[in-house]
Order: structure tokens, then C-alpha cells, then sequence
């Protein structure tokens, strides 16, 4: 009987009802005297939790007395599937639940809870303070290395997924550097207390807990402390003479390192002028910068160092492209975007202020092209960023002087402000060439653009392997690139959907009714309408409960400019499986609530 239930369940596109027998069966096995029967049965709900949480959710009074079975492989297994299945009223008592059981439980059992938590905030914003206050509490218990960072991560999860969370987790970061025995978590949390601290609303609160670091830990770890509170001085001026007094102190260090630093920086900030730019190129040879300044001290020097006069790297041919697992390959802590601190590295996006958004890639050519090309819109407040990841897969050519033109015929209210053109693409490179374009602050302007790509091809040289001299212009038709509204709206959580609903302008709200066409149940109608629109779901309203035949989602966003965006949406689905929906949209301004309808109109 267990492996008929156990074949339901791996059944593909199986729907919550045809589950239901095989639930009942494998919620019997919960209570089975023997451990191998309950590990089995609860091995599979945690699974089954993933895709049907609610389909496991009547399971969960006999999960929650498995939270003490002696098994702690059953038991970690019983905590994470209620954290799946879980509804907001339970988390509290879960949370209690959860802090004597954390202790009882090996490190790689506390990583999957850890990971569970973090989720079950994203799917219940408005709990994110026990949730908050759970993980900061296991943070300071003991625990290897792995698990601490898999708790930072989490908690700096819950803050790009509730903004109003980001204070108290910086007081708990700061808390934990106090007595955090592993250099690399310290030095990371020190640079994102010095990236995030100046722009909460009491920047001063955090200078205490970075200084204690000088003080107290070691050279590396001082090094990042002077780092950070250098950018509390550059970035708040009200601090910059208490911050100007505390480096001051450093100066006597015994390490050369926080030594250079301190001077470093009390010269930045001795300065009354804007601070000095830093050589910031992703093209430029780290060794060939280090063999350009050895020869210039071998020079009188009476002239200033030549920055453009540094040689660039050498781009380096891909032998995989695929995607990176996030959770393994997170090399520093940060709330930056992968691409935010891309973009930062380049001087002429350096002014253009916070990323907002950036849109997921879209292929511009045919699979079987010459060339492949990829586009990322970057959004920016007044302006975008279009990104083009290039690869060139002829062997016998290289490409030089690699741009993308761009029409703006049919794309009304933007203007070019320059290109960055890719100097060299050889075969098999990914290389990227960058257009900004600018457009009226406040607007989000729509329209079709059409590309061409345009370089000069020399052919490679077959007996000696190396490009001719001698090339020729030439181009390169491109997919039309469309700016829609989804493109300056960007899902974000909150924890009180009814108040910022209320707050907007009811002359704001637009209600319209769409047919969005045969559906193989409401909960794919729901994950259907929630990709297109782009929007967060609030309140646990992704989950449509089992043959439930209406729904209503809430869905939250911001538009460019932190101008608000919300959707209620009510669903309903007839016998031939038609799904019909009304959309009422609330905006801070009624050209964004007419842009939520046009997303449904278009798509």
C-alpha cells in the first residue's frame, strides 16, 4: 500500500484531489511504531509539500508530534514540512517549537531548517519578526562555519523580501560580529554594515559595534573595520569628524595594512571636494596596472600617473556557460544585486544612483546564429541600462570595435547618452557591450527598438593563428528589443497588504474583467497571472486552497520612482475548466494602475 501511494505521488501533473488517497495512507504511517515507516511517510509529504502544500497541510497535527521523535532525522524532516504547510496563526508556536529542538539536531540538519525558515518568511511577510528573531537567536548559539553563513544569507534574505526588516537585521549582524569567532563572516558583515549602515535612518547607532572590531579582533579583521567606518565619514557628512577622531587612533596600528588604510582614508576625508575617483574598470589588468606603476616610479615622476595608458585584460575564452547556484557560490554578503555591483565598476553608470530593476535576459538571435546575443535591461531612476552578453562562435574571425545600434523610432521618450562598445571578441568569449539611454524622470515609457549589431571582422590567419591587420565593417540584424510596463515594476512583500491598499487614492482604482483561457487547475491560473503581472503575492494568497473553484491573490509591487503598485485579484473557474478573473488595481498614480491592466491586455 505505501508503494502504491508512493507511485500517485510521482505521478506527473497530478492534481491535489487525485492525491488526497495517498495522503490519507501516508498520514496513517505517521503513527507507525516503526522508525523506518514514519521516515518514509514523512520523507515523501516533505516532498509532496513542495508543489501541494496544502493538499499535505491536514497531515500537520501528526507532523507536529513527530517534532519529538527520537529519530532527529524524522523529526528535522517533520519541522521543514510544517514550515511548508504552515499557515500564519502556527508560525509563532513553531518558532517556540523549534529553539529547544535546534539544539538537538547536527549542523547539516540546521542548515535545511535554517533554509526553510527563510522561505516561509517569503511566503509571510508580516511574521518576519519572530521569524527575524528565531534565526538571530540561533546565530548566536554555537555552530560551524557553513551554518552561520547559511543563517546570514538567510536573514539578508528576508531583507531584500521586507524592506522594513533591514534595520533589525543589521542590529543583529552588529551583535554577532561581537563575539563571531570566523574572520571571513566578520569581514563580509563589517563591508555590508559599511555598504547599508549610512543609508538607514541612525547611521550613527552602528559606528559603536565597527569600532569595538579595531579595538578587539585581528588584523584582517581591522582592515575591514577602518574600510567600513571610512564610508560612514564619506557618505554621512554629519559623522565625518567623529569618524576623522577614530581612524585617527588607528594610525599607530601595529599591522601596515589598517595602517595604509586609516591614512587612506583621513585623506578622503580631509578633503573638502568630492573624494578623488577610484580607478574602477572591468577591463583593466590587475598585473598589467601593477607592471605600469613599476615603470612609471622607475620616472622621474614630475607627471601624474596615466590611468588610460594601463593595458586591459585579456578576456578568456568559456568552456561551460550555465547557471550558478546562488546558495553555493555566494562569495560576499551583500543587498547589491550581482549586476549593481557589476554596473558600479563602470564610471559612466557610477552617477546613475540605485539599480531599480533588472530584467531577465532575452535572445535577440537564432539559436543556430553566428552570433549569440543576450539583452538585460538594467533600470535605473531616470534612465537604462541595456546590456549585451556577446558570443562570437566563429573560429575563424574575431570582432572588433563590437557595438549594438539602436533605433528609437518607435520608442518615444528616450534619448541615447552613450555606448561602451566591446574592443575585441575572439571566438568562444562572452564579451559585453552597454547603450544608456536616458528618459524623463517619473514616466515609464513604452515602445519597440530596433537593434543591429555593428563591428569590424579581420579573419584569423590559419598558419599563424593571429588576425590580420586588415578588416572590414560590417553588421548585424538583431531581434526588435520592447519596453513594456513589467520592465519598471518590481514585485516587493509587505506585511500589511489592507493598509497600503487603503492608502492610496481610490481615484486611483481601476476594475476590468479578463478570460485568461482553459487552465488545468485555479492554482495554475493564479501562478499563471502572478508571472505575467510581476507583482508579489501578500499574505499566503499564492496558495489556492484544495477544489476550491474561486480565489482571491493580493499582489504588491513598486514601480520605478518607489511609486506603489497593487492588484487584488479574484478568480473563478467554471466545469470546462475556463478561468475568468477580475482585476482591481490601486496605484500612486492612475498611469501605473492603467499599466497593470495593459500588462493583462497584452499578455
Amino acid at each position: 500500500i505505501f508503494e502504491a501511494a508512493k507511485a500517485i505521488i510521482e505521478l506527473n501533473n497530478v492534481t491535489e484531489s487525485e492525491l488526497a488517497p495517498a495522503i490519507t495512507v501516508l498520514q496513517l504511517f505517521l503513527s507507525s511504531s516503526k522508525p523506518v515507516l514514519r521516515f518514509a511517510a514523512v520523507r515523501i509529504l516533505n516532498r509532496v509539500a513542495i508543489d501541494h502544500p496544502m493538499a499535505v497541510s491536514n497531515c500537520n497535527i501528526d507532523m507536529e508530534t513527530l517534532i519529538s521523535d527520537q529519530n532527529r532525522s524524522i523529526a528535522t524532516l517533520a519541522i521543514t514540512t510544517l514550515l511548508k504547510t504552515g499557515n500564519e496563526s502556527s508560525i509563532d508556536r513553531l518558532m517556540k517549537q523549534m529553539s529547544s529542538f535546534m539544539a538537538e539536531i547536527g549542523d547539516e540538519f540546521k542548515i535545511v531548517v535554517v533554509d526553510a525558515v527563510h522561505k516561509l518568511c517569503m511566503k509571510f511577510p508580516a511574521k518576519f519578526r519572530s521569524m527575524m528573531a528565531f534565526l538571530s537567536s540561533v546565530l548566536r548559539e554555537e555552530g560551524g562555519f557553513e551554518y552561520k553563513k547559511a543563517i546570514i544569507n538567510a536573514i539578508l534574505g528576508i531583507v531584500r523580501t521586507v524592506a522594513e526588516s533591514k534595520e533589525t537585521a543589521l542590529t543583529h549582524l552588529c551583535e554577532f560580529i561581537e563575539d563571531c569567532e570566523f574572520t571571513y563572516l566578520s569581514t563580509q558583515i563589517l563591508h555590508l554594515l559599511g555598504e547599508e549602515g549610512p543609508r538607514t535612518p541612525h547611521p550613527a547607532k552602528y559606528i559603536r559595534y565597527i569600532y569595538n572590531r579595531i579595538i578587539l579582533e585581528n588584523a584582517t579583521v581591522r582592515a575591514a573595520a577602518v574600510s567600513s567606518l571610512a564610508n560612514f565619514g564619506i557618505r554621512v557628512p554629519a559623522l565625518k569628524e567623529r569618524i576623522r577622531i577614530l581612524l585617527n587612533r588607528t594610525l599607530s596600528d601595529n599591522d601596515d595594512e589598517v595602517r595604509d588604510r586609516a591614512t587612506m582614508y583621513l585623506k578622503l576625508l580631509k578633503d573638502d571636494d568630492k573624494p578623488p575617483a577610484v580607478l574602477k574598470s572591468k577591463n583593466v589588468s590587475l598585473a598589467g596596472f601593477e607592471q605600469s606603476l613599476q615603470e612609471y616610479l622607475k620616472t622621474p615622476m614630475e607627471d601624474a600617473f596615466d590611468v588610460t595608458a594601463v593595458p586591459e585584460k585579456e578576456l578568456v575564452p568559456v568552456e561551460v556557460v550555465g547557471k550558478v547556484d546562488s546558495s553555493k557560490a555566494l562569495d560576499g554578503l551583500s543587498l547589491k544585486s550581482e549586476f549593481e555591483e557589476t554596473l558600479n565598476t563602470i564610471p559612466e553608470f557610477a552617477d546613475l544612483g540605485p539599480l531599480f530593476k533588472s530584467c531577465e535576459p532575452m535572445e535577440l538571435v537564432e539559436k543556430e546564429a553566428e552570433y549569440t546575443i543576450t539583452c538585460i535591461k538594467h533600470v535605473f531612476g531616470s534612465h537604462i541600462v541595456y546590456q549585451f552578453n556577446m558570443t562570437n562562435t566563429i573560429e575563424e574571425q574575431i570582432l572588433e570595435d563590437v557595438s549594438v545600434s539602436i533605433d528609437l523610432a518607435e520608442a518615444e521618450g528616450y534619448e541615447e547618452v552613450c555606448t561602451i562598445p566591446a574592443t575585441k571578441l575572439p571566438y568562444g568569449v562572452i564579451a559585453q557591450t552597454y547603450v544608456l539611454m536616458s528618459y524623463p524622470e517619473g514616466t515609464m515609457p513604452f515602445g519597440r527598438m530596433l537593434a543591429t549589431l555593428r563591428f569590424i571582422v579581420k579573419e584569423i590567419d590559419p598558419s599563424t593563428g593571429e588576425a590580420e591587420e586588415e578588416g572590414f565593417e560590417d553588421e548585424y540584424p538583431l531581434e526588435d528589443i520592447y519596453m513594456s510596463p513589467q520592465d519598471f515594476i518590481h514585485a516587493t512583500k509587505v506585511s500589511n497588504f489592507r493598509n497600503d491598499w487603503e492608502e492610496l487614492d481610490p481615484d486611483t482604482e481601476i476594475a476590468d474583467e479578463y478570460g485568461i483561457g482553459v487552465r488545468s487547475s485555479l492554482q495554475d491560473a493564479v501562478e499563471a497571472v502572478i508571472e505575467t503581472l510581476g507583482l508579489a503575492p501578500c499574505e499566503g494568497t499564492e496558495a489556492v486552497p484544495p477544489n476550491a473553484r474561486s480565489h482571491v491573490c493580493l499582489l504588491h509591487g513598486l514601480a520605478v520612482g518607489g511609486m506603489k503598485a497593487l492588484a487584488r485579484v479574484n478568480f473563478g473557474i467554471d466545469r470546462s475548466m475556463e478561468v475568468a478573473i477580475k482585476l482591481t488595481s490601486r496605484a500612486t498614480t492612475p498611469d501605473i494602475s492603467e499599466a497593470i491592466h495593459a500588462i493583462v491586455a497584452e499578455g
